[in-house]
């Protein structure tokens, strides 16, 4: 499977403390990876370094091939990366309809096509385009936070934490359309706390500890093996 995203010794350090050390990983396009590891262990760290909002270096960091190693986190957009934080985030003052429309392109017409296609991953939030994003409730906003960082043209998705939080039904749709996702050609790299809930929709795992990744196997593997929990314990 070929790299839409190949990472190899990445260093990242936030307020001058090494937070990943060494890093490299790969994502490919349909593929969703997941970043395991206890709070601490520089999950954050990753995806914010691979957003260029971190302070980080790397032996390559290249998306499809092109380096963006220097490249700025708008140019990162630019090219395709879409990011959505933990918290959601979402600009309150705005409809649902607006927040897509703010992160699209410039042109008008690519605007409305990947507004409807960041709608399609989330049918639930098409009858409530129009409230503002305060109004709606904890899954809806992160259904809408997605949906903002998919306006980047889904080529690359970096998600936060998505599952956070969220009522297990909730939880169930949003994954759902993490998966909807990878079908239709991104690469999702995301991050959360709940090894379980994130290798149910992850093909393939990352263990970091401390900054380091120190584990990586196909998510059924990650998902079977009885001393995950232990490597979970500590940064």
């Amino acid at each position: 499977m070929t790299a839409l995203l190949d990472v190899d010794g990445l260093d990242a350090t936030p307020g001058g403390v090494a937070a990943v050390v060494d890093a490299g990983l790969t994502v490919a396009s349909g593929e969703v990876v997941a970043l395991l590891g206890a709070n601490g262990a520089g999950k954050t760290s990753l995806l914010r370094a691979l957003m260029g909002l971190a302070p980080a270096t790397a032996r390559r960091l290249d998306l499809d091939g092109a380096d963006l190693r220097t490249a700025s986190p708008e140019a990162r957009a630019r090219a395709g990366i879409g990011w959505c934080p933990e918290g959601r985030r979402v600009f309150p003052g705005l409809s649902a309809a607006e927040t897509l429309d703010a992160a699209g392109p410039p042109d008008r017409a690519e605007r409305r096509r990947r507004a409807a296609a960041a709608l399609a991953l989330f049918p639930d939030l098409v009858p409530h385009r129009d409230r503002p994003a305060w109004q709606l409730s904890g899954g809806q906003q992160q259904m809408l936070a997605i949906a903002r960082a998919a306006m980047t043209g889904t080529r690359l998705l970096l998600l936060d934490e998505p599952l956070q939080g969220l009522a297990p039904q909730v939880a169930t749709v949003v994954a759902a359309a993490i998966r909807r996702a990878a079908s239709a050609g991104a690469g999702v790299l995301l991050a959360d706390p709940s090894p379980a809930r994130a290798l149910a929709i992850a093909d393939r795992g990352l263990l970091l500890q401390s900054g380091r990744i120190v584990r990586t196997g196909s998510a059924a593997t990650l998902a079977a093996d009885p001393t995950l929990p232990s490597l979970l314990v500590g940064g």
